[in-house]
């Protein structure tokens, strides 16, 4: 082996003089330089440049390679310790692309990196798949509550919740952590097809979109409908934020959010639609593929009458069904709630000692806003 090294170390010595003759001729000041080049001139690699070698001979724990008129190189080390399993699987005369961490080290071989190559390589073909908007398939290696884990080119990636199509998006009520979990762990060793949302090699951070891939054919279907058009869905999931819907021939999905779903202040999305429940609704818009639908647009406006129910200075009853920061808001009737503001109690602690959620209490009525459906309450007892 020692004799194979300092022959392999004459040869790059002989190849390192011939490319330094034939890579820098003489160049005149009255002749440019471009006129002075070789039609086949080649790039002298330097620090961080890919190059191609082909694998000649390895050590205990080191790997020579042929790098042709540019001499020898070597993987060693931690670059050898970090690409073992890849060079377990490499043979004599394979070729391989390895990157130059030194251009001649203290045994005058260019030292190189198999791994750092392997990942610039693998975001360089990211960043072509990413501008020509392919498709990819992957297989989930993992979940948590944010989304679902998986690779490409050997790169880390993940595939954010708010990513996955209309199908596949957990539809838990209530946002429980594990309840999502549960259901995005039953991807795990499945394939998905997936385009690339957004990397950043710096920060090694590849996102992934398995929805973006249904954009397209869905705009053409969405072509069919409008903002206005009044359809037939069926309830497929409920979320904190509302309920998703079911419609068409092509079972198109769209959202109801939980201010869509009723005039009266909704806590709950499930108080007011089941799954499996056929609803009829009306598009509301119709946004890059994203539809919002809306149940309480075909129903009647109670506040259209509210003043045959209510007056200024009225003398009401109400539940407390919920205590924030900018007050007490109060069920009137199933139609009607209004707000007492926390100032008619001076601060939100002493509002908190005043009231108690589900409980009645005695309110007057100070203001009545129909167009903006809204009712001015002042406690009284």
């Amino acid at each position: 082996m020692e004799l194979f090294c300092l022959l392999f170390f004459f040869k790059k010595k002989l190849l390192f003089f011939y490319s330094y003759v034939n890579l820098h001729p003489m160049i005149k000041d009255d002749i440019p330089k471009e006129e002075n080049e070789p039609k086949n001139f080649l790039k002298i690699p330097k620090v961080g440049d890919i190059i191609e070698g082909k694998i000649i001979g390895t050590g205990k724990a080191s790997v020579f390679v042929d790098l042709g008129i540019f001499g020898a190189g070597i993987i060693y080390g931690r670059e050898f310790y970090e690409s073992r399993d890849k060079i377990k699987s490499l043979e004599k005369g394979s070729v391989i692309f390895a990157k130059v961490i030194e251009l001649e080290n203290e045994d005058n071989y260019v030292e190189l990196s198999l791994n750092q190559a392997g990942r610039e390589l693998s975001w360089d073909a990211l960043k072509t798949k990413k501008e020509n908007d392919e498709l990819s398939v992957v297989k989930i290696i993992g979940a948590n509550k944010g989304g679902l884990l998986t690779e490409l080119f050997g790169v880390t990636a993940f595939i954010p919740v708010s990513q996955l199509s209309a199908q596949n998006y957990p539809k838990v009520e209530g946002g429980d952590n594990q309840k999502i979990l549960k259901a995005l762990q039953k991807f795990v060793g499945k394939e998905m097809e997936v385009k690339i949302f957004d990397l950043d090699q710096k920060e090694n951070k590849l996102i992934l979109s398995e929805k973006a891939k249904k954009d397209e054919g869905m705009a053409l279907i969405l072509e069919g409908y409008k903002p206005g058009d009044v359809i037939e869905g069926e309830i497929t999931g409920i979320v904190d934020f509302g309920a998703f819907v079911k419609f068409g021939d092509e079972n198109i999905e769209g959202l109801i959010h939980i201010s869509e779903l009723d005039w009266r202040l909704v806590k709950s999305p499930s108080e007011v639609v089941k799954v499996g429940e056929k609803v009829k609704l009306k598009i509301v818009s119709i946004d890059k593929n994203k539809v919002s639908l809306s149940l309480k647009a075909l129903k009647k406006d109670p506040w259209d009458n509210i003043d045959k129910k209510y007056k200024k200075g009225d003398i009401v009853k109400g539940k407390i069904i919920k205590l924030n920061v900018f007050g007490a808001f109060v069920q009137l009737s199933s139609d009607f709630q209004g707000l007492c503001h926390v100032s008619e109690f001076g601060n939100f602690k002493k509002m908190e000692k005043e009231i108690e959620e589900e409980k009645d209490y005695k309110f007057e009525i100070i203001s009545i806003e129909p167009n903006e459906h809204r009712i001015g309450l002042k406690y009284v007892s």
